[in-house]
């Protein structure tokens, strides 16, 4: 198993007549060479790696994302014909039997892949740079996710308002535009249907204020999104409480409100940090490995 070492032996001369030396010296060297090895440095893998895979080459992310939009465009004439159906939260009380129908979709991996700019990410080995994010969405090159195009139109054939709500920077706007109007996403020209973070001193990341001004003006038929927080307010709300709100508005889950999977980034990662930035690589794992859940053995 240690030929390799011999030369090192004959090359000290070591004879016969010393046994003992011989064998102490060929230990030492092989305790030597394991101790080398177990320091040669350890290959990290980055935390978004497989879930990047799974979006950009399984068939079961395209599944998923093809049967959220054609569940969707099956309740679609129901939800024309039903002058009281609304998906909006803020219209519970309203009456919104007069007011022109929309939908409402987040943009980011409801609408656009953007997985592209992940894997950048996972080969220059870094974390989110919003730098880099910048320059990705001003190159207007990401790709439709799947489904999306084809029922968006459908929608916008059948003369419902389509209306996109993204927490990009509005400076980003233009070249936002550009990418969907190049892949044939409809975007009205009586109204302005793209609706970005920071276009108004009060539009926040948390969506609220966007999706009351088009709750004012026309009836919300479906909400689309990969988060949480593109249906309802949940930010910065604890997983339990999250797990509670969900159970409350369960009925509209897959009737008027339709969740593509993300399993790469959202608020869900941050709940399970306490939405806590600060925290070490150390405290991180130590907080996921407490949230395997591996069930007592009976």
């Amino acid at each position: 198993m240690f030929d390799f070492l011999r030369p090192y032996l004959v090359r000290l001369n070591f004879s016969d007549n010393h046994p003992t030396m011989k064998s102490s010296f060929f230990y030492c060297v092989v305790l030597f060479y394991f101790a080398a090895c177990s320091t040669t440095k350890q290959t990290t893998v980055h935390p978004t790696l497989q879930a990047t895979l799974w979006v950009q080459n399984s068939v079961e992310y395209d599944a998923l994302s093809l049967m959220a939009y054609r569940t969707a465009l099956t309740k679609l004439d129901l939800a024309l014909a039903d002058k009281n159906w609304t998906a909006s939260l803020e219209q519970a009380n309203m009456d919104v039997s007069q007011l022109t129908p929309a939908i409402i979709l987040d943009i980011d991996e409801t609408v656009l892949d953007n997985s592209p700019f992940q894997a950048r990410m996972i080969n220059q080995e870094s974390g989110f740079n919003p730098a880099e994010w910048e320059k990705w969405v001003l190159e207007a090159n990401a790709d439709p996710v799947a489904g999306a195009l084809e029922f968006i139109k459908k929608a916008s054939e059948k003369g419902i308002t389509i209306f996109y709500l993204s927490n990009r920077e509005a400076s980003t706007e233009e070249a936002t535009r550009k990418n969907l109007k190049d892949l044939g996403f409809p975007i009205s020209e009586q109204t302005d249907a793209v609706l970005l973070k920071g276009e108004k001193e009060n539009w926040t990341s948390s969506k609220i204020e966007r999706r009351k001004i088009v709750s004012s003006n026309y009836r919300i038929l479906m909400l689309f999104g990969d988060d949480f927080n593109d249906f309802l307010p949940a930010k910065n709300m604890a997983e339990n409480d999250r797990d509670d709100l969900l159970k409350t508005h369960t009925a509209y889950i897959g009737e008027k409100w339709f969740m593509l999977p993300n399993p790469i980034y959202g608020s869900w990662n941050d709940a399970m940090f306490d939405f806590n930035r600060s925290l070490s690589e150390e405290e991180k794992q130590a907080i996921i490995n407490a949230h395997l859940n591996q069930k007592s053995q009976k």
